[in-house]
């Protein structure tokens, strides 16, 4: 079958899709996006989080042709979707650079997509609150301390996941 969906706002064709290729399949080996990472392949771990229609999934769980005539947004569009300037990170991305958040990086592009939600969703949003969306994505090397940083370090430079890179409003 043929998939048509958009990805990072373009609009992508994948054919031969056959019915039990997962949505990660797709955007990693047919379309060139690794960010996504293939840990558990159970949807366990969260590495594979991407926005379906603004809704976090694990790309793994989601059958690629259910993004048919959806759009999808990988760790790969975060960037482009907050109005970063040509090359540079996203908000979210930076303030897990500068928190030091990031250590082997399996767990990051999950952990940045499903903030990204979240501050956009809820910008100044409480510890629970953090915990809580970012309850499916598992993190074996940072501790969490230094995740929960960036995400508080987002939400107080603004939110700034907002489209168009102005600051989230309440």
């Amino acid at each position: 079958m043929r998939v048509t969906f958009t990805v990072n706002g373009r609009v992508h064709k994948a054919d031969d899709v056959w019915e039990g290729e997962s949505l990660l399949y797709v955007l990693r080996e047919r379309l060139g996006l690794p960010g996504s990472k293939n840990a558990c392949e159970q949807g366990e771990c969260g590495s594979c989080t991407v926005r379906l229609d603004d809704v976090p999934v694990c790309a793994c769980l989601v059958a690629a042709g259910q993004a048919e005539g959806r759009e999808v947004v990988t760790v790969e569009g975060l960037a482009e979707r907050s109005g970063a300037p040509g090359g540079r990170l996203s908000p979210v991305q930076q303030a897990f650079v500068d928190a030091g958040a990031v250590q082997c990086g399996f767990c990051t592009p999950g952990l940045l997509v499903a903030t990204d939600e979240l501050l956009e969703r809820h910008p100044d949003p409480s510890d629970a609150d953090i915990r809580e969306a970012l309850s499916g994505n598992l993190c074996r090397c940072t501790g969490y301390e230094k995740i929960l940083d960036a995400v508080r370090l987002a939400a107080a430079r603004g939110g700034e996941t907002a489209r168009g890179g102005e600051a989230a409003r309440p």
